[in-house]
């Protein structure tokens, strides 16, 4: 069932979590299941703060990078940015990529 959002901003953009959106407890409990967690935001941004464990790989490096640093496309992972909108386009390209077993931060980190 998608869950309309009405938090991530004031005029109630009408997104819907999908099933490709998790919380910030269900990220926690495949973090321990051995998920592999993706910063996308700027190397900046990282170091102003991220989930323990992350990983950065900025959007715009994604193409260029993702196959070396994560061949296995069967992968569990978890993408996030700050607002959600980012990390959920890298993970709708990710899976275009192949990548089967990619996740999205609903509303990214600024709501948590």
């Amino acid at each position: 069932m998608l869950e309309k959002c009405y938090k991530c901003c004031s005029n109630n953009c009408n997104r819907y979590m999908d099933k490709y959106d998790i919380t910030m407890e269900q990220l926690i409990e495949l973090k321990n299941n051995g998920a592999l967690i993706v910063d996308i935001r700027s190397p900046q941004e990282y170091k102003e703060g991220h989930i323990e464990g992350a990983i950065v790989i900025p959007d715009y490096e994604i193409r260029k990078t993702i196959y070396s640093i994560i061949p296995n496309k069967k992968q569990l992972i978890i993408v996030y940015c700050g607002t959600g909108i980012r990390s959920k386009n890298v993970q709708r390209y990710l899976q275009k990529m192949g990548y089967n077993n990619v996740y999205n931060l609903y509303k990214g980190t600024e709501n948590y």
